[in-house]
């Protein structure tokens, strides 16, 4: 079949080839931003109010960042502080990932000198399907 017949079932081209197709070159995840910018969480109430939301963001972030997941299963607050989340320091946060269980991620309030700490909220990923 000759070049540009109009016949031709699949169109061709003439001229030089089309540029090649490059992949996006951003980590994965990196996409996922936790915050805009930089939020200071200063007291229990403000955790409670706006870190679940932070934290959602932060589990989708592992599910797809293994960078991310490895920095915030090492220390998840200071993980939380370079994406741009400053807490208190009486707010500590667990996070645990066991083979046959759902991450799972414990806030908890510990004040100076208290031997005790309280759980202010927990967030673990659970996976639903449905019809």
């Amino acid at each position: 079949m000759a070049r540009g017949d109009a016949r031709a079932l699949v169109p061709v081209r003439s001229g030089p080839p089309p540029a090649p197709v490059t992949h996006d070159t951003t980590p994965p995840g990196a996409e996922v931003e936790l915050v805009q910018g930089q939020v200071h969480l200063d007291d229990r109430a403000a955790v409670q109010k706006y870190l679940p939301d932070i934290l959602g963001r932060a589990l989708a972030r592992i599910w797809i960042d293994p960078q991310f997941l490895a920095d915030f299963a090492a220390d998840p607050k200071l993980t939380l502080r370079r994406h741009g989340v400053h807490l208190p320091d009486s707010i500590s946060i667990e996070y645990t990932k066991t083979v046959a269980d759902r991450p799972k991620i414990i806030v908890y309030e510990q004040h100076p000198g208290s031997r005790f700490r309280v759980r202010v909220l927990y967030l673990q990923l659970v996976m639903l399907a449905g019809k």
